[in-house]
């Protein structure tokens, strides 16, 4: 069973929850997701079985979108909802304070991971540092909000909806946190949806119940998304079988020796398939210092 389901995370689940989970409904040990989500947060949580494990690293590198509630006027140790209240302050601000505030926060950035976060400094966890009152130094890291969006403000609740596309590695709690200083109230996440990570879309996903259901029913292939396909926006080619070991090998074939190859070009990144219709690898065309083009290996999946 090879392939990718669009898990639907419950709040409540850990992402590791959820591979544990996934590994029990089809006795597969290899089984990995593409980006922690937090355990109060739901949403899109892609979930790569058998040789799809082997996309996790790619995937993990796509673009997120979510849609995040701020809280104003508390700050707790967590930066959610879950967290202890660390202090309260007065709201007084405007929409359009708010709106300009909030749109500061579009382009790269950088943020300080938050300590209640799976991190791993010196080969311990944030967390579990957090857990035992020891805070220590982190180091900003750069990411980039591609895009933010004030969906709804009621500033009689002081709660204000978000919607975000950034970069991986992006902590919305620690950016909830930041845009309430920057405010000088204070804020924390109250709630988190992730409605996008790469191609997977909140309104594909599945929801626990129903892989029950499909496992329970031996069915569990009918939901899984082909690993191919979640490459369908790289060009396809077809190889020989002169040369398919050879390619998926990462042995760099001259494109002069593929035949049927059609136009290949210099930089593009291509599906290969065998003539089976066998979804081979991924491959780059690179040109060598004698100027030929040849076929270099990016990922194999066979």
């Amino acid at each position: 069973m090879d392939g990718i389901l669009n898990v639907l995370k419950p709040s409540g689940m850990t992402s590791h929850d959820v591979v544990s989970y996934i590994r029990k409904c089809t006795r597969i040990k290899k089984v990995g997701h593409t980006g922690t989500l937090d355990p109060g947060a739901t949403g899109v949580l892609p979930i790569c079985i058998g040789k799809a494990t082997k996309t996790v690293e790619l995937l993990s590198d796509y673009d997120k979108e979510y849609r995040a509630e701020l809280k104003l006027g508390i700050v707790t140790d967590t930066q959610d909802s879950f967290g202890q209240i660390l202090s309260k302050r007065k709201v007084n601000i405007s929409r359009e304070m708010l709106e300009k505030v909030i749109l500061n926060f579009k382009g790269t950035i950088e943020q300080i991971p938050p300590m209640y976060s799976a991190i791993k400094i010196k080969g311990q966890k944030l967390y579990e540092l957090a857990r035992r009152g020891i805070e220590i130094e982190r180091k900003p890291r750069q990411v980039k909000i591609y895009d933010i969006k004030i969906i709804d403000v009621d500033l009689v609740s002081n709660t204000v909806l978000l919607n975000i596309r950034c970069s991986k590695g992006t902590y919305i709690r620690t950016l909830c946190f930041d845009i309430g200083e920057k405010l000088g109230c204070g804020a924390y996440m109250s709630f988190l949806l992730r409605t996008k990570s790469g191609n997977f879309t909140l309104e594909e996903s599945i929801t626990i119940d129903t892989i029950e259901q499909y496992s329970q029913a031996n069915k569990l292939n009918e939901l899984l998304v082909p690993i191919d396909e979640v490459f369908s926006y790289f060009p396809s080619i077809i190889v020989n079988a002169d040369v398919e070991k050879k390619v998926v090998n990462g042995n760099e074939i001259p494109i002069d020796l593929i035949s049927g190859r059609g136009a290949l070009e210099e930089g593009v990144t291509y599906r290969v398939y065998n003539h089976q219709d066998v979804f081979l690898c991924l491959s780059k065309v690179i040109k060598k210092p004698n100027k030929r083009l040849f076929l270099k290996l990016v990922k194999s999946f066979f």
